[in-house]
């Protein structure tokens, strides 16, 4: 019961984290596509103080936007802020990293072959990481680096590839995955409560006294366009890692801290044909490079063809022994159906993960390849090594499988 309840509270928890989401980042989207197409308003709107406007229809109805030089002639009784859509995704973010990672199966995060951690311990590697990387960011976007958009731009990304690379030392890589994608969202809430809404807050202070913002308004809001810079080229890599945890090709990479790497630079840098394109710029190969880019990826991280075993004989023309099914079948109850049977003994599962049933020998033949990519290729299974499987264990389960097509 305790694992149906906790599965229900992960649920409700990782479904709000998403709607959350897709608030907070369609909202980020929509208004930096709107703030490219803004058009230079007729004269009568410039004498209001109008900088630029749109006209737009959508759901059966026409809409009109109009953007501000500094503010209106009288403040607006309801003025909404876009920052609640931030907050309630970071909340439901750590609510989720602690319900999963934390206090959930410890196999997501712990690999005792890299660091034999405690839930308490790698609990404190990991808040001080989100908040360590945080008072960084917040001390160099204070700093002269800041004036230089690509220098700060090259500085945040090697910042967030250490992270990755050190991470990956110390978690399971599912584990260093989610943590980076944690970093990335917590330096974009703090942007946020940090350095948006406070210019915001300063500009409708100055607008409601009737002044034209002063000069410390003026630093504010040029800083806080930085800040709102940055979260729009993180949005892609964090949106692949709340993805990846479905994909263990990536995080169970020997090198998957540097594959996040690669994949978060591609994708910034395909955002990037959206910004100018939104600014009248079309510049095609940048996403001929990323694609390209992609393409490359694919093939250095493929896995290379496992040998075909020949039952017959061996090159010496010897007899080759061919693996029991004896023993194939007491490694799978030794390694696997705790968890992958119709009733898992796993306290950590009430049903067998992605479906996959592992209780006889037929059953693993419907599942070999991906039982192949996951406990032969990628080493990922059995989660963070819980059931001690050795690589002569691994090396007979693929054996087996070549042997068994």
């Amino acid at each position: 019961m305790l694992v149906y309840l906790s599965d229900w509270l992960s649920l409700i928890i990782r479904w709000f984290h998403v709607i959350a989401g897709v608030a907070w980042i369609g909202a980020s989207f929509y208004f930096v596509w709107l703030d490219n197409n803004l058009r230079e308003p007729p004269a009568w709107k410039k004498q209001k103080g109008i900088k630029g406007d749109l006209w737009a229809i959508h759901g059966g109805g026409f809409y009109e936007v109009a953007k501000y030089e500094v503010g209106p002639e009288q403040m607006p009784t309801d003025l909404h802020w876009f920052k609640w859509e931030a907050y309630s995704t970071l909340m439901s973010g750590l609510a989720l990293l602690f319900v999963v990672y934390y206090l959930g199966n410890p196999g997501y995060l712990i690999d005792p072959s890299k660091l034999d951690l405690s839930a308490a311990g790698a609990m404190a590697i990991g808040i001080s990481t989100l908040l360590g990387v945080m008072v960084i960011y917040e001390a160099l976007i204070r700093s002269p680096l800041s004036r230089n958009g690509m220098a700060f731009g090259v500085v945040l990304y090697l910042i967030l590839v250490a992270v990755a690379f050190g991470l990956y030392q110390v978690f399971a890589g599912r584990g260093a995955y989610i943590h980076v994608g944690a970093v990335i969202g917590t330096i974009m809430v703090a942007n946020v409560f940090l350095g948006i809404v406070p210019a915001q807050r300063a500009l409708v202070n100055a607008v409601a006294r009737g002044e034209k913002p002063g000069e410390e308004v003026v630093m504010l809001a040029q800083r806080a366009m930085l800040r709102s810079r940055h979260n729009n080229y993180l949005t892609l890599p964090v949106l692949f890692i709340m993805i990846s945890n479905h994909y263990p090709m990536f995080y169970a990479n020997a090198y998957g801290w540097a594959v996040l790497a690669a994949i978060g630079a591609i994708t910034a840098y395909a955002r990037h044909f959206f910004n100018l394109r939104n600014q009248g710029q079309f510049k095609p190969s940048i996403l001929v490079v990323s694609a390209l880019a992609t393409v490359a990826l694919i093939w250095a991280m493929a896995p290379s063809a496992p040998a075909r075993i020949d039952s017959h004989a061996s090159e010496e023309g010897t007899a080759v022994s061919r693996v029991a099914d004896a023993d194939i079948s007491q490694l799978l109850a030794t390694h696997c159906q705790a968890c992958h049977a119709v009733k898992p003994t796993s306290p950590a599962f009430q049903a067998p993960p992605a479906g996959i049933v592992l209780d006889s020998l037929e059953h693993l033949k419907q599942h070999r390849d991906k039982v192949y990519q996951a406990a032969v290729a990628t080493q990922y299974m059995p989660l963070g090594n819980m059931t001690g499987i050795t690589p002569e264990e691994r090396d007979l389960l693929g054996k087996w499988l070549q042997e068994n097509p």
